[in-house]
């Protein structure tokens, strides 16, 4: 013997509504509907996404029942679920004559003025309808006010709205995340620790209320707050990843590493591998020196990032600070597969092929980074040193009026250009040239000394820079 279930009952009272219902638009005998029998049928063709039949339900409930504001409410939401927004205002404003304490009329009035793209009009609605209502309702109204705010840019009002909210409901979860995202897009950080404060006097165990506090610490740069913050949040929550992420961000400001890391390594405990914080603790043990822990991590965000060309290049200047050029050469080609003229990548390329002796093919990568960043003085400066190396002095010169014209007259590569030409033999026009440079920049002349050494045995460049010096 089958035994009917609950819903077993329901689909078959729905049927038998539907079928009644069919047979009053038809005409047949049927048995009365009551006003919430209407509700159930639109509800049922609105489940099935057939809005057209909804409407009509709606409309056949009001044939039966002219003053229901709750079948009203019902056809204001199907004229909009129809995109026929004016309607839907038409008939929301009759509901109104007959109920206007129903928060839907206020929040679907909202949604069809917004929908008609009239932000402010939906403001005022729910800025004078706030209080008619208390309490959940009250909330409610608040976060669409909130919404429509963000709607029009208005993005303070949002921060005040959320304020409000947890003046009524301190422990609000959805205001709490909300507002950690508004106080930072707004910088409202005083008031955010101010607002957070009296919530935890009064709610000592809301994690998120710490964790917010620390939130608008960090965003005042007051990192060792911001980290006392995060602490208290994880005794009440030991699992807040979040915590454990801003903590490590604020330990990286105070240039804490071994700090970051512990807190970095607990997300990790807590939250699934993320690229990211592979990425972090890379960088952390980079900054303490320790090259191979970062290669170490870098490589694990790599795995787990392969397309992303920053992880490549940042592998290979860990080797370039342990001087393992050919190594770093390898990672530098697998991150300019992808970005072939990214200066960054080009500019540690080069310096690879300097330490390798292999000049021409660094000229090649300097070449590279002063067409597409020709105002960059960093590209420009590579290139020079480079050909000195080389011994390619003409060139160099060559270069150094390209990059004075490139970069508006830059002091540094008259000085440069004064180099190249000593070089050459020609004395007189370097020492014009150093003339110049000297005038413009007194303090670059270490470049001079450190790209062209023997200059000092010149005894006219001694003689010139010694009366520089004295004046």
């Amino acid at each position: 013997m089958k035994h009917f279930s609950q819903d077993d009952y329901q689909e078959e009272d729905i049927k038998e509504l539907i079928k009644q219902y069919q047979n009053l638009k038809q005409g047949r005998s049927h048995a009365f509907l009551e006003e919430d029998d209407f509700d159930r049928i639109i509800d049922y063709f609105d489940d099935r996404e057939d809005l057209t039949e909804a409407l009509h339900a709606a409309e056949t409930g009001l044939e039966q029942f002219p003053y229901s504001a709750q079948l009203m409410l019902r056809k204001a939401d199907m004229l909009m679920a129809n995109r026929k927004y004016a309607d839907a205002l038409d008939v929301l404003e009759t509901v109104a004559l007959y109920d206007s304490n129903d928060i839907n009329l206020y929040i679907l009035k909202t949604d069809a003025l917004l929908a008609l793209d009239k932000p402010q009009e939906a403001a005022l609605l729910l800025e004078s309808s706030l209080h008619l209502f208390s309490g959940e309702e009250r909330i409610e109204l608040l976060f669409e006010l909130a919404d429509v705010y963000d709607d029009y840019e208005e993005f303070d009002k949002v921060y005040d709205c959320l304020q409000l909210v947890l003046h009524d409901d301190p422990n609000n979860e959805e205001a709490l995340y909300k507002i950690c995202f508004w106080t930072d897009f707004t910088g409202r950080y005083e008031e955010s620790i101010q607002l957070h404060n009296q919530i935890i006097n009064e709610y000592p165990y809301n994690e998120i209320a710490w964790f917010n506090l620390g939130s608008a610490f960090q965003g005042l740069k007051l990192y060792e707050k911001a980290i006392d913050a995060y602490q208290y949040a994880l005794v009440i929550e030991e699992k807040f990843d979040y915590a454990y992420r801003n903590m490590a961000d604020a330990y990286l400001r105070l240039r804490k590493y071994k700090d970051a890391i512990e807190a970095l390594e607990k997300v990790m405990e807590i939250a699934k591998p993320e690229d990211f914080i592979f990425e972090a603790i890379g960088h952390c043990y980079h900054r303490l020196h320790n090259y191979g822990q970062a290669r170490f991590y870098y490589k694990k965000a790599s795995h787990l990032n392969p397309d992303d060309s920053r992880l490549y290049y940042k592998i290979a200047v860990t080797y370039m600070l342990e001087k393992q050029y050919a190594s770093a050469v390898r990672l530098l080609e697998s991150a300019m597969q992808m970005h072939r003229h990214n200066s960054k990548y080009n500019l540690a390329m080069g310096e690879c092929m300097v330490q390798l002796g292999r000049f021409k093919e660094a000229i090649g990568c300097f070449f590279t980074v002063v067409k597409n960043k020709p105002k960059n003085i960093g590209g420009w400066e590579a290139l020079i040193r480079c050909l000195f190396e080389g011994g390619f002095y003409a060139e160099a010169a060559g270069q150094c009026i390209a990059a004075i014209k490139a970069t508006d007259g830059k002091p540094l590569f008259y000085y440069y250009y004064s180099a190249a030409l000593l070089c050459m033999g020609k004395n007189k026009e370097a020492l014009l040239q150093l003339t110049e440079a000297l005038q413009k920049a007194p303090h670059l002349l270490k470049k001079f000394i450190d790209i062209h050494p023997v200059a000092l045995r010149n005894s006219k460049v001694v003689s010139l820079i010694a009366e520089y010096k004295k004046k």
